[in-house]
């Protein structure tokens, strides 16, 4: 047997034996382009922005590489789950009488832990697929909002490890959101991040790796949705749906003074005849069913400006205000924001996926998480 043969053998020998081992000590192949690798680990670690609407995953090296909505479909007779993601959305309103369309998260925190458990452990799998068949389980990074409370973070962290991953480590969402949109978050200057989520809205100061104030509010894209159903319902008698609400928001919902009135057909159930019925709706009328979703946003905002220090607040008048998540694409909130506080305001590159990539980010200062949880200290929400 020749020297080459012999290597191999020893090396073979060695992964059968210890086959529980989460790397490989070294391992020599034959013929052209042979190669030794030396021990390395095989874990790939995860970053989640769990979201009140939808939930992106962000594989390290790899980027963002699922974004579905939060929403599962369960059989209610069986107790089984039917659907999770794109699948599930697409069932709402649809589901014969045995299967609820669920969102197990609410206003940013796990409102049925059984089905976020299940819903999480599908999202890993998906997103992990294409994993080494040495890989052990993943550290995950996962986002919660600034103002939870201990045992809703703790709800978050167990259905994080039930659903597979190794360990987790809470990250405040504004704090993500501000890596993700590139803000100098480490540095001793100050930088203010609005992110609008679909259950919260989150204001933060962050100044060298911390959250010096922040304020945590449940108005958010969720509320503008209901906010437009109600309007159209009590104006009009008409009964639409959660997707068409988000239709209309998205199309012509706009912040403020409406510059085109612009206007939209709408399909939904007449309350008194309970046929279907066709309405046409103008852009001043949605705009001002948002106002008073857009006006809490806007005292949040204020509110965080008034407790931040001098110094910082002088950065910020500097730097500016950005905006992220998917409430910060209604039309003209950046210039209400700014016309009410006298700031400029930016929307940030990629509002929809900041917080996920600020997630994935982070994966490199899980040391920093471990001796400062949450990376700040746990205001009460609103």
């Amino acid at each position: 047997m020749s020297c080459d043969l012999k290597l191999y053998s020893v090396a073979t020998h060695k992964i059968n034996r210890y086959s529980k081992a989460i790397y490989i000590k070294r391992i020599v192949f034959l013929g052209k382009g042979r190669f030794s690798l030396g021990r390395f680990s095989f874990s790939q670690d995860l970053g989640i922005d769990l979201g009140t609407a939808n939930t992106l995953v962000f594989v390290k090296n790899k980027g963002v590489v699922l974004r579905e909505p939060t929403v599962v479909a369960k059989n209610i007779e069986a107790g089984e789950i039917e659907a999770v993601g794109n699948a599930a959305r697409n069932m709402i309103g649809r589901t014969p009488g045995n299967i609820s369309v669920i969102r197990p998260m609410k206003d940013g925190v796990i409102a049925d832990y059984d089905t976020t458990a299940v819903m999480m452990q599908y999202y890993l799998k998906k997103a992990m697929r294409k994993r080494s068949f040495f890989a052990s389980k993943p550290n995950v990074v996962i986002c919660v909002p600034s103002g939870i409370t201990m045992v809703e973070e703790r709800a978050v962290i167990d259905a994080t490890k039930q659903a597979g991953a190794k360990d987790a480590f809470p990250i405040a969402e504004p704090f993500a959101a501000a890596i993700g949109a590139g803000l100098p978050v480490w540095e001793p200057t100050g930088s203010m991040i609005v992110d609008i989520g679909g259950g919260t809205t989150e204001v933060a100061v962050i100044s060298l790796g911390g959250i010096v104030t922040s304020r945590s509010i449940r108005t958010a894209g969720d509320d503008m949705d209901e906010a437009i159903t109600q309007y159209i319902r009590k104006h009009y008698n008409l009964m639409i749906g959660e997707r068409s609400a988000e239709s209309i928001k998205m199309d012509i919902g706009s912040a403020g003074e409406v510059e085109t009135n612009e206007e939209m057909e709408i399909r939904g159930r007449d309350l008194l005849t309970g046929l279907p019925k066709t309405i046409t709706i103008t852009a001043e009328e949605i705009s001002a069913s948002l106002n008073d979703a857009v006006e809490d946003i806007v005292n949040a905002v204020k509110s965080t400006l008034e407790k931040t220090p001098p110094e910082l607040a002088a950065d910020i008048m500097d730097r500016g205000i950005v905006l992220t998540g998917g409430g910060s694409l209604l039309k003209n909130i950046d210039q209400v924001i700014s016309d009410e506080t006298k700031i400029p305001v930016f929307i940030a590159e990629n509002p929809l996926d900041s917080v996920a990539i600020g997630t994935g980010k982070s994966l490199e200062y899980i040391k920093h998480f471990q001796t400062n949880p949450n990376v700040s200290s746990h205001p009460t929400i609103e």
